[in-house]
């Protein structure tokens, strides 16, 4: 039985990823921010075990790992929960800089950490879907662009630090996707949103699981995804 860990599998990529993973019949759990939303996650997917942990906390996180039981057996760590907050460098709080980095680059780096050793075991693979935004960056989004920056510098390190133990790290950069997230963003900036403008969560869940499907004599380091014709 194959074991996926997947954060942000409440809504959009996440959950599009979930629910094929969970379809083929792999095994799954899914990180939730509290036991509420752990409940309401696990009865979208029925069958799937959850762990609770609070990403926007991340030096929280030994601890919180800590009070669960852990699986003994993790082959990859699919990092798809994120936060945005539009704005400029002379507006934007260090509180929303802060709560940024703390979900979309320091919870992953932290969240990775601990569950190395398991991973290591099983020759795994870590999966940081990452954004356009970390790619390159635009006026108003400096703190949402310099954490996933971050996040691929911190896929970047990792894999050259984890492939004498078998572990793979894959970054997949997306455009704009029709997700909450998207949704929210349009809000910010004033617009009217059109989902069906936007790349469907499910094609960019066949990129996921292309990059974790792969034969183990590659692997499939950095792939951006552009909304189509």
């Amino acid at each position: 039985m194959t074991v996926h860990l997947i954060t942000g599998a409440g809504s959009g990529i996440g959950a599009a990823v979930a629910r094929r993973l969970l379809d083929r019949g792999d095994e799954l759990v899914l990180f939730a921010r509290d036991a509420g939303r752990a409940r309401e996650i696990a009865a979208e997917f029925p069958g799937a075990s959850t762990l609770v942990g609070d990403l926007a906390q991340p030096g929280r996180l030994s601890w919180a790992l800590s009070k669960q039981n852990l699986p003994e057996r993790i082959d990859s760590l699919v990092h798809v929960a994120g936060v945005v907050d539009l704005g400029s460098v002379a507006d934007l709080s260090p509180t929303l800089w802060e709560r940024q980095l703390a979900v979309n680059l320091i919870a992953p780096a932290e969240l990775t950490r601990l569950l190395l050793p398991v991973l290591r075991v099983s020759h795994g693979q870590v999966m940081f879907v990452n954004s356009g935004a970390g790619l390159r960056a635009h006026a108003n989004w400096s703190a949402y662009a310099a954490s996933k920056h971050g996040l691929k510098a911190l896929a970047d390190a990792l894999r050259a630090e984890e492939a004498e133990n078998g572990v793979r790290v894959t970054s997949i950069f997306p455009g704009r996707t029709s997700t909450p997230m998207q949704a929210r963003v349009h809000q910010q900036e004033g617009r009217d949103y059109d989902p069906e403008l936007f790349i469907d969560p499910d094609s960019v869940a066949t990129t996921i699981l292309t990059a974790l499907d792969l034969p183990r004599d590659a692997q499939i380091v950095d792939l951006s995804v552009q909304p189509g014709q």
